[in-house]
């Protein structure tokens, strides 16, 4: 009853979009992946793409994301995920094509494919997991692995003269002249999900108006292999992570830029 004497129903303010499957998590707890996903899936709807989008998941934690995205999905070999991708769009301009991928896969073994992605311009959206950390293979150095930070393969701690220094990807990508968006966001605050919402949505604007390539990073927990508890991953995230990897955009091209 409302203070009028009427009788009130529930009102609905918060459901699983449609394209989010409604099936239990394989990821870890605290673990980003879920809310990336959410974010992803609410685009897609938002954007009503979902009988035309294609979506392509590498080796790395991404592999199953097709059991929790309801798409069409193709498989990639490790860090080749741009290259699948190129193809699909090439061979379906009218689909709209994104990448899921982790940092080991991105930044490491797919370095090639996703600068020369970026350089070609190619019309194609990525979201990119950065956890600092080679999650499901066991929590090996990563070329995001933070200074100092120990993980299976750097078990003093990543040292830069050894190992050199975490790459900024969102960025490096920023420099080139393909790349029509590049931003880097977190999820770890109501507010930061928001501002993540913002910059996916801008990621597929720049495609669905063919303007070209576009990035969103995500700076995400990993805490079974950080060797943290979930609320302990978040203030690393909070601190040390976002210090060396700012938030923010790094280029937007505007249409009057676009020739």
């Amino acid at each position: 009853m409302n203070h009028k004497g009427k009788e009130t129903f529930p009102r609905e303010v918060f459901s699983r979009p449609r394209s989010l499957i409604d099936v239990r998590s394989h990821y870890c707890p605290g673990c980003h992946h879920g809310i990336a996903h959410r974010i992803l899936a609410e685009t897609i709807d938002r954007f009503d793409v979902r009988e035309k989008t294609v979506g392509v998941a590498p080796v790395g934690c991404a592999v199953l994301m097709y059991d929790y995205i309801d798409v069409d999905f193709t498989e990639a070999p490790h860090g080749r995920a741009p290259a699948v991708a190129t193809g699909v769009k090439r061979a379906h301009p009218d689909r709209f094509v994104f990448t899921y991928q982790g940092d080991g896969d991105l930044a490491a073994i797919g370095t090639s494919e996703i600068i020369h992605a970026a350089n070609r311009g190619e019309n194609i959206t990525v979201l990119f997991i950065n956890n600092t950390t080679y999650g499901m293979t066991g929590g090996q150095m990563a070329p995001t692995t933070m200074l100092g930070q120990k993980t299976a393969t750097s078990p003093y701690g990543r040292e830069f003269r050894n190992d050199g220094y975490p790459i900024k990807v969102a960025e490096l990508l920023a420099t080139i002249e393909g790349t029509a968006y590049s931003a880097r966001v977190a999820t770890s605050t109501p507010a930061q999900i928001r501002k993540a919402k913002e910059a996916v949505r801008k990621a597929f604007d720049m495609q669905i108006r063919e303007v070209g390539f576009s990035l969103v990073e995500f700076l995400s927990t990993c805490p079974t292999n950080w060797g943290m508890k979930p609320l302990d991953a978040q203030k690393r995230v909070l601190g040390e992570i976002s210090g060396y990897f700012p938030l923010g955009v790094y280029k937007e091209r505007k249409q009057a830029d676009f020739v």
